[in-house]
Parts: C-alpha cells; sequence; structure tokens
C-alpha cells in the first residue's frame, strides 16, 4: 500500500513541476518580447522617445561624440548667422504631399537669389536621424546662393510631418520620391540634386539605387551609413548599453511586424552597387557615430563617377562646420561638372 501511495504521487508532482516550468518560460518569452517592443519605440518612434529619457540621451551622446574645437564652433557660428540673416528676405513657399499610406509629409521650397530665378536647378535636402527640415538651412542658404531652389522637407515621423516610425531612409526612399515629383511638376525642366546629412544621406544613396526621372543629376552624401542594419549593432552598446545579439535580430523582426520594414533592406551599399548616378561622399575623419570607414566603403562600391572628400578634425555631420570653403567648393565643383 505504501508503495502504491508513492507511485501515484510522483506523476502529479512532475506534471506540475512541468507546467510551472512551462509557465516560467512563457512568461520569459513574454519579457523578452516586452522588452523587444519597448527598444523598438525608443529607437523608431519619436513620440515615444519624447516621453522617455531616451531622446536626451542619444542627443547628449551625439553631442559627446562631436569635436568642439574653436574653428568649428566659430564657423558653425557663422553659417548660422549668414543662415539667419538669409532667412530675413528669403522667397519661401510651405507645401505638403501626401503618402500612399496616408500620412502628411511636409516642406519648405526656397527659391534662389534673385538673379537666378529663371534657374532650373533644384537641390532636394534630407534630414538626418531624430532631425528636422530646420537643421538643414545653412545648406539651403548656400544652395539658393549658387543659383538653387531648394526644397527641404521634414521626412515621415520627424518635424511636422506625419508618420508612426522613422524609415531609416528605407521607407523615406519611396516618400522622397513624392517630392521629385513636386518638383517636377513645378519645373518639367529641373535639374535635381538630391543632397542627405546621416541618414538622410544614407537615403539619398538608397535613392540612387531606384528608378529615378532623368531629371535627377547627382547625389551628395554627407556622413551616411552603408546600411541601417549594420548602423544599429554600433549603436545599440552606445545608446542602450546592450549588445547587438539577439536582441537586434527579435528587434528587427518586431520592427517588421510593427513598422513594415527589414533594416537588413535598408542598404546604401547596395544602392550604390547598382547606379549609374553621380555621387560625391563626404565624411568627417573623426566620426564616431558613424565611422569614416563606412565612407570609404560606399565610395569603393559606387558604380558611377563618384568623389570622396574626408575631412580631418571633423565629427559627425561636421565636415561643413570644420572646412565649410573646401565643402561647398568640392559640392559646386562637383555638380558644376555632372550637370548642364
Amino acid at each position: 500500500m505504501i508503495t502504491a501511495e508513492k507511485t501515484d504521487i510522483k506523476p502529479k508532482n512532475s506534471k506540475k513541476i512541468r507546467k510551472t516550468a512551462l509557465a516560467f518560460l512563457l512568461l520569459l518569452f513574454l519579457l523578452y518580447w516586452a522588452v523587444c517592443y519597448f527598444l523598438v519605440s525608443l529607437a523608431f518612434v519619436p513620440s515615444f522617445m519624447e516621453k522617455t529619457e531616451v531622446f536626451n540621451t542619444v542627443t547628449e551622446v551625439s553631442i559627446e561624440a562631436l569635436v568642439q574645437t574653436e574653428d568649428v564652433k566659430d564657423n558653425r557660428t557663422a553659417l548660422l548667422t549668414e543662415t539667419s540673416e538669409w532667412l530675413k528676405t528669403a522667397e519661401s513657399e510651405s507645401v505638403s504631399v501626401t503618402t500612399e499610406d496616408g500620412y502628411l509629409l511636409k516642406g519648405v521650397v526656397f527659391a534662389p537669389k534673385e538673379s537666378e530665378k529663371d534657374s532650373h536647378r533644384w537641390v532636394l535636402l534630407l534630414h538626418g536621424y531624430t532631425g528636422w527640415k530646420e537643421e538643414l538651412y545653412p545648406l539651403a542658404c548656400q544652395y539658393a546662393k549658387q543659383g538653387y531652389r531648394a526644397l527641404v522637407p521634414d521626412m515621415r515621423c520627424s518635424g511636422e510631418s506625419e508618420g508612426d516610425f522613422i524609415g531609416m531612409g528605407w521607407t523615406d526612399r519611396i516618400d522622397n520620391r513624392l517630392w521629385l515629383d513636386e518638383i517636377l511638376k513645378r519645373d518639367p525642366d529641373a535639374q535635381i540634386v538630391i543632397h542627405g546629412q546621416s541618414m538622410g544621406a544614407a537615403c539619398a544613396l538608397m535613392m540612387s539605387g531606384e528608378p529615378l526621372p532623368p531629371q535627377v543629376k547627382a547625389a551628395v552624401s554627407d556622413c551616411a551609413y552603408t546600411d541601417a542594419w549594420s548602423m544599429f549593432e554600433k549603436q545599440m552598446k552606445d545608446w542602450f548599453g546592450l549588445p547587438s545579439f539577439p536582441l537586434l535580430d527579435s528587434m528587427n523582426l518586431m520592427l517588421q511586424l510593427r513598422g513594415g520594414y527589414d533594416l537588413k533592406d535598408a542598404s546604401a551599399l547596395n544602392a550604390v552597387k547598382n547606379t549609374s548616378l553621380p555621387i560625391l561622399i563626404i565624411h568627417g575623419k573623426e566620426d564616431e557615430m558613424i565611422p569614416v570607414s563606412m565612407a570609404e566603403e560606399l565610395y569603393e562600391a559606387a558604380a558611377g563617377k563618384k568623389e570622396l572628400l574626408l575631412i580631418s578634425g571633423a565629427g559627425h555631420a561636421q565636415a561643413m562646420e570644420k572646412e565649410p570653403e573646401l565643402y561647398f567648393e568640392t559640392v559646386f565643383a562637383f555638380l558644376d561638372d555632372v550637370t548642364e
């Protein structure tokens, strides 16, 4: 009788242990995916970033990665002062387009200087990750003084534009075709340059790998990453202090489910391998956010006419501030060479 009772108890205890273990594993699984959901929101949803400290953390990390020499500070002040004076008299117009999935995107068109009002030269200026159009007004100022009309949009989920997830240049490459259409609607004879900074630069290069209107003449990339996956592999540690594996793989799956795209598809490197569009690649040698090796890799891979400008002493998106004369001389000499 005693033996029989022990035999009955063992299966009951074993079954209870299995159920407890499965429940615990399920809880861990759900907790892991909740963390991935949270991290995707932190990295790709600006409205969520602003409710937490992560936006400030990313900003602080970005600032700490910049070169803070006196010449950079002085040149930045001079560029901003020049831009401020230009904005007082610049002729501008607010514009908007609606994406296929129903988001309203907003931008501003700046006219060139009075003597160049008949010019057909245009530039589409694309800002960086968590950025906004106003950051690129100094570039718009310089382009306008060279006779270009400048269209400066807030990309999806940034500034005044609607959206749910930052597109890392990949969803933006489709959105920005709407801005090209807007330019061509206004000026069918336009000669268009796409000039981007950071994520916007990667987007410009991604666009170069797509079928584009013949009116698009060149792309200028200022501190682009090769691909979004590689960029986030580095930033997982810098921003969140976390290893990229296996979290980034899981976050990418979550992003596909929530945001509708794959980080591995967001590759400027793949795009430049398959384009004949002339490309100017610019990068600061002291860029700690996006390493200069990525610029060199993009340059080597580019299939068409290309030029590489590396600026010593410049951090992330600081090439223009470190060497403004060299920067703009190189940009406009390159564009004069590839446009009619």
